[in-house]
């Protein structure tokens, strides 16, 4: 329409990404395209290489890319530091977060925000607010904010701070590795539904799981299958209902180099 500024859209483009981990070759040519405005899922079995995928566009040292390309914004992001990769707008929720003594959580929320802010810019005033009303949309309580980072958490816990690191950062693509794992029922709900309401039509969010259930408060726009380093097959949210039911090994069947 006239008049009507529309946003530029993002996007992450994986293109035949191969990566290897201690010499031993992970990922075989992972083609995936993430774009602004949608939710995406990445599920399959344990040791498909999903948590690959995620830790090697974030540019953990461990894991080698051997060949292939991402790009964010069409941008290089394969060159980029660990730092810039997240200034430029990636963000990681960590399947298994780190405990860090000494720094409370506020802190540690605070410095973050600060990171994509000036003195200036900052308004310490609003972001007390959207804490409180992301605490609420988790569950947490607030006295969570006073201690140190993760220590003596639960694991339910923990997965909701990844959350609220999302909320507070507000990334261009966030990469969630398994946020539904070790959590209850209620607090799969939460943290489902929280992502749903944090999800912005500017930004891209790929949740990894093996489970259908957080997914059904997630809606994703496309679902993807990776087997044995591949992406196997890709559909809408109704191919993890049927993941759900018939399991993952009749995926197997016509990918290359698998034993399926």
């Amino acid at each position: 329409m006239e008049g009507t500024k529309l946003s530029t859209p993002h996007v992450l483009q994986v293109e035949n990404l191969h990566v290897e981990v201690a010499g031993k070759e992970i990922l075989r040519g992972v083609n995936l395209t993430l774009k602004s405005g949608e939710l995406t899922a990445l599920m399959g079995p344990n040791g498909s290489g999903k948590s690959t995928l995620a830790y090697a566009l974030m540019g953990h040292p461990k894991y080698k890319v051997t060949a292939g390309r991402a790009l964010l914004d069409g941008k290089d992001l394969l060159t980029m530091p660990v730092d810039q990769r997240s200034r430029a707008g990636l963000f990681l929720g960590f399947q298994y977060p780190q405990e860090v003594s000494g720094l409370s959580l506020s802190k540690f929320l605070w410095t973050t925000y600060m990171q994509r802010h000036t003195a200036q810019t900052a308004d310490a005033a609003r972001f007390d607010r959207e804490l409180k009303t992301h605490l609420g949309y988790l569950g947490m309580d607030d006295a969570l904010l006073k201690r140190s980072l993760n220590e003596g958490f639960s694991g339910g816990e923990k997965k909701r701070v990844e959350v609220l690191q999302m909320a507070t950062l507000t990334p261009v693509f966030s990469i969630l590795d398994e946020p539904d794992s070790g959590l209850d029922i209620d607090a799969v709900k939460a943290v489902g539904e929280t992502v749903a309401k944090l999800h912005r039509p500017d930004a891209g969010i790929l949740v990894i799981t093996h489970y259908q259930r957080i997914l059904k408060y997630l809606k994703p726009d496309r679902v993807h299958v990776m087997v044995d380093g591949l992406i196997a097959l890709s559909g809408g949210r109704e191919l993890a209902e049927e993941l759900e039911a018939k399991g993952y090994d009749w995926v197997r069947v016509g990918v290359p180099g698998t034993s399926g």
